[in-house]
C-alpha cells in the first residue's frame, strides 16, 4: 500500500458525536472526503439532517440519528442503526463537548450542576459511546476510536476547572482503553488548541482576550475547524495503523512553551 492509499477511508463507516457544528462537522466532512460513510450526530434533528447532507455532498452515505450522548438508550440506538443501515462501525469520533457558564470561574464560584454536566458530556459520554460501539469495532478490520480532547487535557487553564478535569480524564481514558482493546481497536486522542468556532466566538470578540491567546500561540492565530480534519483522517485509517494510546496536540504550538 502506498502512503497516499493509506489515507483512503473507502469502505469505512464513521460515527461523529457533536458532528453537526464546528470541529465535529469539519471532521465528519473530512472523513467523507477521504471516502468514509459518516453519521454525524447531535441532539437536534435539523442540525443532524444538515450535517448528513453535507456528508452526502462529499460522496459519503449517511443516516439521520439525533442522539443525546448522555442517554444510554439513545447511544445504543445510534450504533445499532448505523451498523444495520450502513454495514458496520469502523470509526468512532467522540467530539461532543460543553463548557457551560455554570462551570466557569474560580473554584469557589463553580456550580456543582455545571461541573456534573461538563463531566457527563465531555467524559462519561465518550466512555458510554466507545463501550456501546466496542462489539462493532472489534468486527472491523482496524477499528479506531478518536477522542477529541483539548490543550486543557494536557495543561491547566484558569477558571475552567470542570472542563480541564474532563479533558484530562479523557486523555487518561484514551490511554487505558488503548491498553485493554489492543490489538483489535486503536484508541487515540486529538488535543486542539483554540479553534475559530461558535464556542470561541465570545472569546474572539474580546480583543484583549483574543490577543492574549494569539500571543501565547507560536503560530499566532486560532485554528480553522478544517485543520482538525486531516489529523482525524490520519488516526482513523491505515495511515495511523501503528498509533494507539497517543494524544496528538493540534494547538499551534500552545503546549510547546
Amino acid at each position: 500500500m502506498s502512503v497516499l492509499d493509506s489515507f483512503d477511508l473507502s469502505g469505512r463507516v464513521a460515527v461523529v458525536t457533536g458532528g453537526t457544528r464546528g470541529i465535529g462537522r469539519a471532521i465528519a466532512v473530512g472523513l467523507a472526503e477521504a471516502g468514509a460513510d459518516v453519521v454525524p450526530t447531535s441532539r437536534t434533528r435539523g442540525d443532524v439532517a444538515a450535517a448528513a447532507e453535507a456528508v452526502r455532498e462529499r460522496g459519503g452515505e449517511s443516516i439521520v440519528v439525533p442522539t443525546d450522548v448522555t442517554d444510554d438508550r439513545d447511544v445504543t440506538d445510534l450504533f445499532e442503526r448505523t451498523a444495520a443501515e450502513l454495514g458496520g462501525v469502523d470509526v468512532v469520533v467522540n467530539n461532543a463537548g460543553v463548557n457551560p457558564a455554570a462551570a466557569l470561574g474560580r473554584p469557589e464560584r463553580v456550580e456543582m450542576a455545571g461541573f456534573d454536566r461538563t463531566l457527563d458530556v465531555n467524559l462519561r459520554a465518550a466512555f458510554r459511546c466507545s463501550r456501546a460501539a466496542a462489539e462493532f469495532l472489534r468486527e472491523s478490520d482496524g477499528g479506531s476510536v478518536i477522542n477529541v480532547a483539548s490543550v486543557g487535557g494536557v495543561v491547566g487553564l484558569p477558571r475552567q476547572h470542570p472542563y480541564v478535569a474532563s479533558k484530562h480524564g479523557l486523555v487518561g481514558l484514551t490511554k487505558s482503553m488503548a491498553l485493554d482493546w489492543a490489538p483489535e481497536i486503536r484508541v487515540n486522542a486529538i488535543a486542539p488548541g483554540y479553534v475559530a468556532t461558535e464556542l470561541t466566538e465570545e472569546v474572539r470578540g474580546n480583543e484583549d482576550l483574543r490577543r492574549s491567546i494569539v500571543d501565547r500561540t507560536p503560530l499566532e492565530r486560532f485554528a480553522d475547524p478544517e485543520e482538525l480534519a486531516a489529523p482525524a483522517v490520519f488516526l482513523a485509517g491505515d495511515a495511523g495503523s501503528f498509533v494507539t494510546g497517543a494524544c496528538l496536540t493540534v494547538d499551534g504550538g500552545w503546549t510547546a512553551r
